[in-house]
């Protein structure tokens, strides 16, 4: 049996052994490559993808059964085996295939992961074109794993015949290293970075990474581990970040990097052991890049998310950009990217996604080497320069933390439907004019100087909403009306 409900918005994810088991990777394996074969208009024997894996203890069983299912309709399978979800991306953007025996383009690429969430959890990313797939293109391959688990029995699975000379392995991690050294060169020499990689992915690259760069790299948590001992693989939650950080602190680090559990988001700690949310990494990285243009009158779009704060917008079109809004998710900030022309965007949540200089993927590993890279410069034109000194726009608000609010995912779209409705018609209830309602992803009601947002999360049975006003007391005006009103429809 396969349960559709794996299937979501931005990929495949559920618990292991209920929604996510070896079956639904088998079918799901056959389902992606009837989707390539109709996208591509190749046969399946035409066909070639890669395929890799995060540390989870479920994942190598997984594996198995996708790369099985794959060879099953007679397309070939290049397996990188254990590596960060960037390596999947990027085996299908630099290409692979001209170093080993398939002299091909690669179709796509297929990585086995649930990412931040706990170990219990597994999923599956799945690329065509050098994207993510979208929202649609999920719902098309869910029609054709089911089709395919319908016109074949559990049987196929066991009795699939498996042609081995259509599967090799190949490990990209040294050709990938090998890359972002000649593209840095030794950057950050002088720097010391502590890097923690949460027993996840990113401790097989990055230390090794950032040390070719020339930097002193304390490490922590870097063997493999998909129990993840030591804490949950998920740097946005900052009771994740309480080692690292005070690891910066007692070592005196310039900086510190944290990966999640596919290491395709990061978390940066600054030298004064305080967490950088995405939005303030995200200007970070926005006016470096605006800076380094010699014409800003043609500079390409910045995307980010409705969660940020409006000091990144603001300060990002002050200076010469154009600041786009956009959904919550990697695939739909990957899509509109690919809309706008934007050669940078990132999300509140740790990723961030570089077509400037590189492929336009979220990669973590990569990301960390441009705020090296941003360090070392600063420090050069003054050695007693702190990454914290690139904030002082932030300083003008407050903004709160993100409130996760549960809610059973059946009843989210009618009670943000009478919340959306109520303060339509009390445009007064947050004691502060309501100057607009983007209704993008969820409701953003903006203020003179702040916002209040709620959506819905695209993974979790729970509502999300972060505040931002001139002041405190202001801010937390808004998180009583709204909190309040919210508690009374989610019981109601």
């Amino acid at each position: 049996m396969i349960y559709e409900t794996a299937f979501g918005k931005n990929d495949i994810r559920g618990i292991y052994g209920e929604d996510i088991t070896e079956e639904l990777f088998f079918y799901t394996g056959r389902g992606y490559i009837r989707f390539l074969s109709e996208q591509t208009k190749k046969n399946p024997e035409q066909i070639l993808v890669t395929v890799c894996r995060d540390a989870r203890l479920h994942s190598p069983a997984l594996s198995e059964a996708l790369i099985k299912g794959v060879l099953s309709l007679g397309a070939r399978v290049i397996d990188l085996g254990l590596a960060p979800t960037p390596i999947g991306y990027y085996s299908e953007a630099k290409g692979v295939s001209s170093v080993i025996t398939y002299n091909q383009d690669i179709d796509g690429a297929l990585i086995i992961t649930a990412s931040h969430n706990p170990s219990q959890y597994n999923g599956l990313k799945m690329t065509f074109n050098k994207q993510s797939l979208d929202e649609e293109q999920i719902k098309e391959v869910k029609t054709l794993t089911l089709k395919e688990y319908q016109n074949f029995p559990p049987k196929t699975m066991q009795y699939a015949r498996i042609d081995n000379s259509k599967l090799q392995e190949y490990d990209l991690i040294y050709d990938y290293i090998q890359d972002l050294s000649k593209r840095f060169g030794r950057i950050g020499e002088g720097l010391k970075v502590v890097v923690d990689s949460a027993n996840a992915t990113g401790g097989i690259v990055a230390p090794k990474l950032y040390r070719s760069l020339g930097c002193e790299v304390i490490e922590l948590y870097s063997n493999p581990d998909g129990r993840f001992p030591h804490h949950h693989p998920n740097p946005s939650d900052e009771r994740t970040l309480n080692d690292i950080k005070k690891a910066v602190i007692a070592n005196q680090a310039d900086i510190g990097i944290a990966f999640d559990g596919d290491s395709d988001r990061i978390g940066v700690i600054a030298s004064d052991g305080k967490y950088l949310t995405g939005d303030k990494l995200l200007l970070i990285y926005a006016m470096d890049y605006l800076n380094s243009l010699p014409d800003k009158s043609n500079a390409p779009a910045i995307v980010s998310e409705v969660k940020c704060s409006q000091v990144l917008f603001d300060t990002i079109n002050q200076n010469g950009g154009t600041a786009i809004m956009c959904k919550t998710g990697h695939g739909y900030i990957k899509s509109k990217m690919k809309e706008t022309g934007a050669l940078l965007a990132g999300e509140m949540s740790g990723h961030v996604f570089f077509k400037d200089r590189y492929f336009g993927f979220d990669d973590a590993i990569y990301a960390g080497c441009r705020i090296i890279e941003i360090v070392a410069k600063h420090k050069k034109e003054n050695p007693e320069f702190k990454l914290e000194d690139l904030l002082k726009p932030f300083n003008k608000v407050f903004t709160s933390k993100e409130y996760r609010i549960n809610c059973p995912n059946e009843k989210k779209k009618s009670v943000l439907d009478k919340l959306q409705n109520y303060i339509e018609n009390h445009p007064m209830m947050f004691s502060d004019k309501i100057l607009n309602i983007v209704t993008l992803d969820g409701m953003r009601i903006i203020f003179d100087g702040g916002f209040a947002l709620i959506r819905q999360s695209n993974t979790e049975p729970v509502f999300t909403l972060r505040f931002e006003a001139k002041t405190q007391t202001m801010c937390e005006v808004y998180i009583k009306a709204m909190l309040d009103k919210l508690e009374e429809f989610i019981n109601g």
